[in-house]
């Protein structure tokens, strides 16, 4: 275990280290290094940080350190003497990155507003079906709407996520389901299922996301219908 972590203390003993050029490509030695100490680990990328000795290491959405001369992992952040973070700035671009990669041709797209906004929802969740009147109100946003049915609490959910995703009038769909139309047991129409609510899973999975609604307002994340921080992003 002592190998395993090093105390966040640590990080902070390195704080007023001069930053170094910040490399994007993976480091193949450290990368081979890293995948001998822990076999397990799942990364997609390998960085240089402002810390001689320690790299950055992307796994999924998470910011982790490695010192491979000692084998250990660090978990914290690191800042520099300006008072910048360069583990959020870190998390931003692995975000970033992600986003771009998008498969927004799958998502349910809402409008066609200056605003961009990447949306995961639930379509049985009543904090996104808030969120879908808060944005009805408005014209100056794209909405790409993908889906993320959290069965244990909305039993009807994904069979309504596949619903709205099969049907020819997608928009039209999301709609008719987010008023309540088809709330009543047993009242949402036959559908043959094309099945894209897999590819929606597999998009929250990789933005990290477990709950509903999440939001990236122009990139910007927002947790939950939080329509303050959400109007002031958009203003």
């Amino acid at each position: 275990m002592e190998k395993f972590v090093t105390k966040i203390a640590v990080v902070f003993l390195i704080l007023a280290i001069s930053a170094t050029a910040y490399s994007l490509d993976i480091n193949v030695e450290v990368a081979a290094k890293l995948k001998a100490d822990f076999p397990n680990m799942q990364f997609s990328a390998i960085n240089e940080t402002p810390v001689r000795g320690v790299y950055e290491i992307v796994s999924n959405t998470n910011i982790i350190y490695y010192a491979p001369e000692t084998g250990n992992l660090i978990f914290g952040e690191i800042w520099g003497k300006d008072g910048k973070s360069f583990t959020d700035i870190a998390r931003k671009k692995n975000m970033s990155s992600k986003l771009s990669s998008l498969p927004l041709e799958k998502a349910v797209k809402i409008g066609n507003g200056k605003n961009i906004i990447i949306e995961v929802t639930d379509p049985d969740c009543p904090f996104c079906r808030k969120a879908t009147d808060f944005f009805a109100k408005r014209n100056d946003v794209t909405r790409y709407v993908f889906f993320l049915p959290l069965k244990k609490l909305h039993p009807n959910a994904e069979k309504k996520s596949r619903f709205i995703l099969s049907s020819k009038d997608q928009v039209q769909a999301y709609k008719d389901v987010m008023s309540g139309k088809y709330d009543q047991d047993n009242s949402l129409p036959v559908f043959s299922d094309n099945n894209i609510v897999q590819e929606h899973l597999e998009v929250a999975a990789m933005l990290g996301v477990k709950g509903t609604p999440n939001f990236w307002i122009n990139g910007t994340h927002v947790g939950g219908a939080d329509f303050t921080a959400i109007e002031k992003l958009l203003n």
